[in-house]
């Protein structure tokens, strides 16, 4: 199915570029904003910077880089990509500017550790992604396209994660801190396997010039069933025992290495951002045979199976996304060079180091370091190709 496009006539230019859709700003900022948060927790932690976060060290990276990063990056991809769906201009100008400040005023207040009440904070927090999800139901809404309304309560959920995280900080509540980010994690994973099972294979077929594969609708029913399984999982994981955990998340990496494999990596070597792609879809179902293993077993620590699915698979995919729709938004043809495939092949290295390095080496600062200088590299290569294309009209002089 195409999808809808936008009525010339209802469309109109934004007063600057940047704010022409939520890509622009969102993307920019939201990469910016992951590479100093990656470098600020890892100098605090090596005690090269004495600066007091809000929330402590461990909180605020943990917090920040789901939240502020990742929350932000979904934002700029829904808010563009609901203009596809439903034909209408998507959110621009003014408010767009006060969602994205409303954003970064979250960001400050937190780095800042300015001396307001808590509650201001988690409010002005918080409810950037219920926002977010008000602006992404009205042409939902509008059109009747109740197929992707699914989007907005996963938007509330997140929210919802994110208020646990706030709790568990002001009542010194660490379980609740660790299930609200778990949550964000599983949630942020869901939504990845529903998109890349409606993108992957066409982005697949189309850039490698080859035949797409025709989806099995059983599967796709269970790799989509698997993820939720997992997330319930998390949710009453108070409630239930590890084993419980461990046979969930083992059957959902059975599915989604199922899934990965007939989609035909192998076609995709010369393609870089199919490639990438294919490689984050496959650390879903790596970080999840490692949280099964960790559940079970007790042999790889929770922190190293997250940080495959949060560094490996949302890193890398968000990498990827950001790379692509920045070029097809903007009118440009959507191919990138040598900068990128460096810049995907920094990520994984990142992943390298922070997951299977460890494994083998004592000296845990410097596998930090490392991951950290690569996940920099890597995010520092897209700020350095798009900041140009995300802040300059398009090149066919389109709206957007």
């Amino acid at each position: 199915m195409q999808p809808i496009q936008p009525n010339p006539s209802e469309q109109h230019h934004a007063f600057l570029p940047l704010l022409g859709l939520a890509f622009r700003p969102f993307f920019l900022m939201g990469a910016l904003f992951s590479i100093f948060a990656v470098f600020l927790w890892v100098a605090i932690f090596s005690g090269w910077v004495d600066w007091t976060l809000y929330g402590g060290g461990v909180w605020w990276h943990s917090h920040e880089m789901l939240f502020g990063f990742v929350s932000a990056i979904i934002t700029g991809f829904l808010l563009t990509a609901v203009q596809n769906w439903s034909g209408i201009p998507g959110l621009n100008n003014w408010p767009l500017f006060s969602l994205v400040s409303l954003w970064l005023i979250g960001r400050i207040l937190l780095v800042a550790n300015i001396n307001i009440n808590d509650w201001i904070i988690v409010v002005l927090d918080v409810s950037f992604l219920p926002v977010a999800a008000a602006f992404l139901a009205i042409p939902i809404l509008r059109k009747k396209l109740y197929r992707n309304l699914f989007f907005v309560p996963l938007l509330m959920m997140m929210a919802a994660a994110n208020f646990c995280m706030h709790w568990g900080k002001l009542y010194e509540d660490y379980s609740l801190v660790n299930y609200g980010a778990h949550l964000m994690v599983i949630l942020t994973t869901f939504l990845m396997c529903m998109m890349g099972g409606r993108v992957i294979p066409m982005f697949t077929a189309n850039g490698t010039q080859t035949p797409r594969v025709e989806s099995l609708a059983w599967l796709e029913r269970l790799s989509v069933l698997s993820v939720i399984i997992v997330l319930m999982a998390f949710v009453l994981k108070p409630f239930i025992s590890d084993r419980i955990i461990a046979v969930a998340t083992f059957i959902a990496a059975v599915i989604h290495f199922t899934r990965l494999i007939r989609w035909r990596f192998w076609v995709t070597i010369k393609t870089p951002l199919v490639w990438s792609l294919h490689i984050s879809y496959f650390c879903i179902a790596l970080g999840m045979l490692f949280l099964s293993v960790h559940y079970w077993f007790h042999q790889i620590s929770l922190s190293s199976a997250l940080h495959v699915i949060t560094v490996g698979a949302i890193g890398l995919m968000i990498l990827s996304m950001i790379s692509r729709v920045s070029l097809g938004h903007t009118g440009r043809n959507i191919v990138v060079g040598k900068l990128m495939a460096i810049a995907f092949m920094s990520l994984i290295i990142a992943l390298i180091f922070r997951v299977i390095v460890p494994l083998f080496s004592s000296d845990y600062l410097f596998t930090l370091l490392a991951s950290a200088l690569f996940w920099g590299v890597g995010y520092g290569l897209f700020v350095f190709r798009y900041f140009t294309v995300l802040t300059r009209p398009r090149v066919d002089g389109r709206p957007g």
